[in-house]
C-alpha cells in the first residue's frame, strides 16, 4: 500500500504522490462537482500526466468513496485513504471478510433501504471495480477482441458484440477507436438496444439520447437504414452526439433539441419510442462511488415525476402496432415499479411486451405491474444496475 506515495518518474520530471492529488480532488467533489467530473477536468488540464499516473489516481479516488462508510470519520483524508486501500485489498483477497451487517450500514446511505432491497450479492457488488464494456460493430465483437490487447468477446448471449477489456491503455488514442470500430458502452446499457429490437428501414425516437450512446447502437442494429430522431434538452450534448456519429459513420439520424414538454418536436409517427430517461443512477454506483454520498431521496422522488410525465408525453409518437421502451439505470422503486405502475394506470392503449432474458434467471417484479420489465443488477452482467420496462401501442 505504501507505494501510492511514492513519486513516480516520468518524462519530463517527477509526478506528485498519487495520495496528495486523490486527496485534493476528493475534497473538491461536492454535489455539484461529483468525483468524475472534477478527475475530468483535472486531467484536462494535466496533459503531462501518463495514463498509468492517472488511473491510480482515478483508483484512489475511486476506493476512498467506495469505502467512505468505513472511513468518514478518519483524522485526514489521506490517512482516509490509506484505511481504504487496506480495507479494498483485504475484500479483494475474501469478499467474505465484510459481514452482511456491516455492509448493509456502511455501504450504501442509510435511505435506501426503503427504495431498494439490500441483496447481499447486491452489496458486495458495490465494494468491488467495476468492468470496462465495449460495444463492437454488429458482427465483430470477437475480430476486435482480437485487436485489442487485454480485451476478450462476452459470452452473454443477447449481447454478441459485447467485449470485456481489462487493460490499461488509453482506449481513445487507439486506431479501432479513431477508425469507429467501438463505443465505450456499459453491457446494461448495451442490453436496451438489444431489447429495443429496431429493425433496419424503421423509424425510431431516442427522446432522451444524450451523448448518443444509445442512439448509436441503434442505428448500428438498424444497419444506418431507416431514421433515428434523438433528442434531448441540452444542445451540447447532441454536439457530442454529431462528433460521435461521424466517427461511427453512423447518418441515419437527425438530432433537435426537445426540453421534455408536451410540445414534442415532430408530428412523426414511430415504429419505436426509447426513453432512456434522466435518474437518480444508482445503478452506476459501483462504478460511480461518490454519488452514493451525494444523492438524495428528494432526488429520488424528483426525477420519478420527470419519468412520468417524459413518458406520457412521448407515448403520442407511438404509432398504432409500435413499441414505447423505458430504461433507467436506476434500481429504486420509485423510478421504477412506481413509473410503470402510473403509465399503466394512465392510459388504455398500451399493451405489455414480454422481454425475455432467460440467461439471466427471473428477475422480473410482480408486484402491481402488468407491465413486462427487466431488472438488470450489477452482479448480473458486471457492469450497471438497469431497469427496463416495454409495451405496444394496440394496433387500431
Amino acid at each position: 500500500m505504501e507505494s501510492k506515495n511514492i513519486r513516480i518518474t516520468q518524462r519530463g520530471g517527477d509526478l506528485p504522490p498519487v495520495s496528495s492529488v486523490a486527496a485534493d480532488i476528493i475534497s473538491s467533489a461536492t454535489h455539484e462537482r461529483p468525483a468524475d467530473a472534477v478527475l475530468r477536468e483535472m486531467f484536462a488540464r494535466r496533459r503531462d500526466w501518463s495514463a498509468q499516473f492517472k488511473g491510480e489516481v482515478s483508483a484512489a479516488v475511486f476506493d476512498y468513496f467506495r469505502w467512505y462508510g468505513w472511513v468518514k470519520d478518519e483524522a485526514t483524508v489521506e490517512s482516509g485513504l490509506r484505511r481504504a486501500w487496506k480495507l479494498a485489498a483485504s475484500f479483494a483477497e475474501n469478499p467474505d471478510a465484510i459481514l452482511p451487517e456491516a455492509l448493509k450500514d456502511k455501504a450504501v446511505p442509510a435511505w435506501i433501504g426503503g427504495e431498494v432491497e439490500l441483496h447481499d450479492s447486491w452489496l458486495r457488488s458495490l465494494q468491488s471495480k467495476s468492468h470496462l464494456w465495449l460495444r463492437a460493430k454488429k458482427g465483430q465483437g470477437r475480430a476486435l477482441a482480437k485487436k485489442l490487447e487485454a480485451a476478450k468477446a462476452a459470452t452473454l448471449g443477447l449481447l454478441p458484440d459485447a467485449v470485456l477489456f481489462h487493460g490499461e491503455e488509453d482506449l481513445f488514442q487507439s486506431p479501432e477507436f479513431h477508425a469507429g470500430e467501438f463505443e465505450i458502452q456499459d453491457a446494461a446499457s448495451q442490453m436496451v438496444g438489444m431489447l429495443c429490437d429496431p429493425k433496419p428501414g424503421e423509424t425510431w425516437w431516442d427522446a432522451c439520447a444524450g451523448e448518443g450512446g444509445k442512439t448509436l447502437h441503434l442505428s448500428d442494429l438498424m444497419e444506418n437504414r431507416g431514421l433515428i430522431w434523438a433528442s434531448d434538452r441540452a444542445d451540447w450534448r447532441l454536439a457530442k452526439l454529431k462528433r460521435r456519429a461521424a466517427r461511427a459513420k453512423m447518418f441515419n439520424y437527425r438530432a433537435v433539441v426537445w426540453d421534455g414538454g408536451v410540445k414534442l418536436p415532430t408530428k412523426t409517427k414511430f415504429d419505436g419510442v426509447l426513453v432512456d430517461a434522466p435518474c437518480s443512477g444508482v445503478g452506476t454506483w459501483q462504478r460511480n462511488p461518490h454519488a452514493r454520498w451525494t444523492t438524495t431521496l428528494t432526488d429520488v422522488k424528483e426525477l420519478a415525476e420527470i419519468q412520468k410525465r417524459l413518458l406520457a408525453h412521448v407515448s403520442a409518437a407511438v404509432k398504432p402496432g409500435g413499441k414505447l421502451v423505458y430504461s433507467v439505470c436506476t434500481l429504486t422503486r420509485s423510478e421504477t415499479e412506481d413509473v410503470v405502475k402510473n403509465f399503466n394506470d394512465s392510459q388504455t392503449v398500451f399493451e405489455p411486451l414480454p422481454l425475455r432474458m432467460s440467461f439471466l434467471g427471473e428477475k422480473e417484479s410482480s408486484r402491481e405491474n402488468p407491465a413486462a420489465v427487466k431488472w438488470i443488477w450489477p452482479q448480473d452482467l458486471g457492469g450497471n444496475g438497469m431497469f427496463i420496462a416495454a409495451w405496444r401501442r394496440k394496433a387500431v
